[in-house]
């Protein structure tokens, strides 16, 4: 069972994920200026760049996103009805929009490095157990979801709350609660669209229409429920809020929420969190076989390297081999995930020469990559022996999210 640690550190708010007091996950997030994920806003179209069919949108304060005019043919331009019966209008496609046009986007990824943020007209808000998109109508079900059973019971439920103009996803949590609470929060979800794009009729440009929840309560809405024990913060203010944020959103995990009080060894000690943000801007990973890790993020992907280190254990070299591989398959799942690395993975394992050790290495690595909430992929290995995955970019890297931050005391 997990823990969410909540506490201050360093004029930011980290978030922790513990499975007893190993941690899964941390994120910062700095108290005066939160992430602007999920936000939605009216923006103006700053200029188009027809060769790689996109726009840049102006969403107010400087801030300027990236909009793939091919991932979102239809916009939805400001000055809906006042109703919110919104809908795409095929006469106005992406293909004809023009500098100064204002057009209701919301932002889809953070910034990352020298890449802008991503904004989208997908319109979309996350409850615990359902995802609800306007745009092409349809039914989905989180790939962690396996029951075929349960999906087919489901889907004509959720068929007739598309109403034609919106997407629906039942989140994994979904499967642990009733068909009644899992309706009720998608109607809410559709109801809180609508009176978005209401309001958007009356708001002048760059106005801020929806603020997406702060990354620690997104932390709580997104947990597995059957896997989250406790919710401790130290801080009272923290608690505050997020015991609104259960009572609003979540009333049957409010029990969970628990304040820790000591005033001799704090949660961020306890945990050794600064310890851990100092180890995740390392470069080396030592196993506990005396092997190690390389991880080199760079600007267009990931490179993890496998080394034998100070392995010892007397065993046939092709078994030694695999033993390294399997235990690296592991600790690379909980680091990509510790580090939030997402894109492009490449891990040059010790080469193996039988096919059979390299298929169970493949699926050794695909079934440690299930425990991340976040979607990774094991694609193949590579003529050079390499290993692909691919991991989705949501937030910026734990490194890019220390940047600036001194971890050790002068």
């Amino acid at each position: 069972m997990n823990k969410l640690i909540v506490t201050r550190w360093r004029e930011h708010i980290c978030t922790a994920l513990a499975d007893n007091r190993t941690i899964l996950q941390i994120n910062l997030e700095p108290e005066d200026s939160g992430t602007l994920l999920d936000n939605i806003y009216v923006g103006k179209v700053q200029n188009i760049k027809k060769n790689i069919n996109s726009a840049f949108v102006d969403i107010g304060g400087g801030v300027t996103g990236y909009y793939s005019m091919t991932d979102n043919p239809i916009p939805i331009f400001a000055g809906v009805s006042p109703s919110g019966g919104i809908s795409y209008d095929p006469s106005r496609p992406a293909s004809k929009l023009k500098a100064g046009d204002e057009i209701i986007v919301q932002v889809a990824k953070d910034a990352v490095k020298t890449k802008s943020l991503v904004l989208t007209s997908r319109l979309t808000l996350t409850g615990k157990l359902a995802v609800v998109t306007l745009g092409k109508p349809g039914v989905g079900f989180s790939s962690k979801i396996h029951s075929s059973a349960w999906k087919a019971e489901i889907r004509p439920y959720l068929q007739e709350e598309t109403e034609n103009k919106f997407s629906l996803i039942a989140r994994t949590n979904a499967k642990d609660a009733s068909l009644e609470e899992l309706l009720e929060e998608v109607r809410r979800l559709k109801e809180q669209l609508i009176s978005i794009l209401s309001r958007a009729s009356s708001r002048k440009c760059y106005s801020l229409l929806y603020q997406g929840p702060s990354a620690f309560l997104t932390g709580i809405r997104n947990a597995y429920a059957d896997q989250l024990e406790e919710i401790v913060t130290d801080d009272e203010q923290l608690f505050s809020q997020i015991r609104e944020f259960l009572q609003q959103h979540q009333p049957e995990d409010e029990k969970k929420l628990r304040f820790y009080q000591d005033n001799l060894l704090s949660l961020t000690k306890l945990y050794s969190l600064e310890k851990i943000m100092e180890e995740c801007l390392g470069k080396r990973v030592w196993l506990k076989s005396g092997g190690y890790l390389v991880i080199e993020p760079t600007e267009a992907l990931v490179v993890i390297d496998v080394n034998t280190g100070k392995y010892s254990e007397k065993k046939t070299v092709q078994e030694t081999i695999l033993k390294i591989n399997l235990e690296a398959a592991e600790e690379i799942a909980r680091q990509l995930r510790l580090r939030n690395l997402s894109g492009i993975i490449l891990v040059d394992f010790i080469d193996m020469e039988e096919d059979k050790h390299k298929q169970l290495l493949l699926e050794h690595l695909e079934k440690v990559v299930r425990n991340d909430p976040i979607k990774t992929n094991v694609v193949d290995i590579t003529r050079l022996n390499l290993v692909e995955l691919t991991r989705k970019k949501i937030q910026r890297p734990l490194y890019e999210q220390l940047a600036g931050i001194a971890i050790k005391e002068n």
